[in-house]
């Protein structure tokens, strides 16, 4: 893992997290500023995100900027590229998304929409405007959050895993375009995680600990560890051996086996 000051040097000074209210993105922003580096906090929801912002910088001492902004605006680069001013950024972090368990014959166009808004223009957008400045200077970092669902479509998660497969195939490529400049990228594909989301997805019963269930600092800790040593991380030893099982199986029986996962997971909400 790099020092401090060396991950400082590299990713520094600023960081970009997009969806930092709660959850996986506020333990990001955490983590990072534990770094050493300032935060710029983006989210939607005003009240959490002052709070996080606020606890941050209390406990870390960097400096924290929260945004205001919905991650699902045609405008939002031009929108955080404004709001961020001068400061230099180093390292963009992509965590915001939207997504539903439901059949997909009912799920509304305008949701359909709203997450590929949120979940691929919205990534595909700040990488444009917050890439090309760290390829000038040499150095920097990209990390985008797809999911274990994006490697293969199921039942119930038709938009959201195909969402999720973009971010990954999108970070595949930029790792390779972008390392000789630098800049490395990396594509993170959690499984169950305990974030508000989540919670919300699941029934009563299901939402205690467990053994298949990651807390976000495991998540976000692999995360920033594994960053600039390869193109994506799956966190967890049990999450990887079912990548690893799914990838062994002809893709039809991997589609069937987790297509049934998600129809039981409809059904128990």
């Amino acid at each position: 893992m790099p020092s401090r000051e060396s991950f400082r040097n590299h990713y520094g000074p600023w960081a970009v997290v997009a969806g930092a209210a709660v959850g996986l993105g506020a333990e990001y922003a955490r983590q990072i500023a534990a770094r050493g580096l300032d935060v710029v906090l983006v989210d939607r929801d005003e009240a959490p995100l002052r709070d996080t912002s606020c606890a941050i910088a209390n406990d870390t001492g960097v400096k924290t900027l929260p945004v205001v902004a919905d991650l699902a605006r045609a405008d939002v680069g031009d929108v955080l590229t404004t709001a961020v001013a001068e400061r230099e950024i180093g390292l963009l972090v992509y965590n915001a998304a939207v997504g539903s368990v439901s059949p997909f014959l009912a799920t509304t166009p305008r949701h359909s929409l709203a997450m590929l808004d949120v979940n691929c223009r919205g990534p595909l957008l700040l990488a444009h405007a917050f890439v090309p400045p760290m390829v000038a200077r040499g150095r920097g970092g990209l990390i985008l959050m797809s999911s274990m669902s994006g490697n293969y479509g199921s039942e119930q998660l038709a938009v959201y895993a195909a969402s999720k497969a973009f971010n990954l195939v999108l970070a595949d490529a930029l790792w390779a375009e972008l390392a000789p400049h630098g800049v490395d990228v990396l594509a993170v594909q959690p499984g169950s995680t305990r974030t508000p989301g989540w919670q919300t997805s699941q029934s009563p019963e299901l939402r205690g600990p467990g053994p298949h269930v990651m807390e976000p600092s495991e998540v976000v800790t692999t995360a920033l560890e594994h960053l600039g040593e390869g193109p994506n991380v799956v966190p967890g030893e049990m999450n990887r051996q079912g990548v690893a099982m799914l990838a062994a199986m002809p893709r039809a029986k991997a589609v069937e086996l987790v297509s049934r996962i998600t129809r039981d997971l409809v059904r128990n909400i």
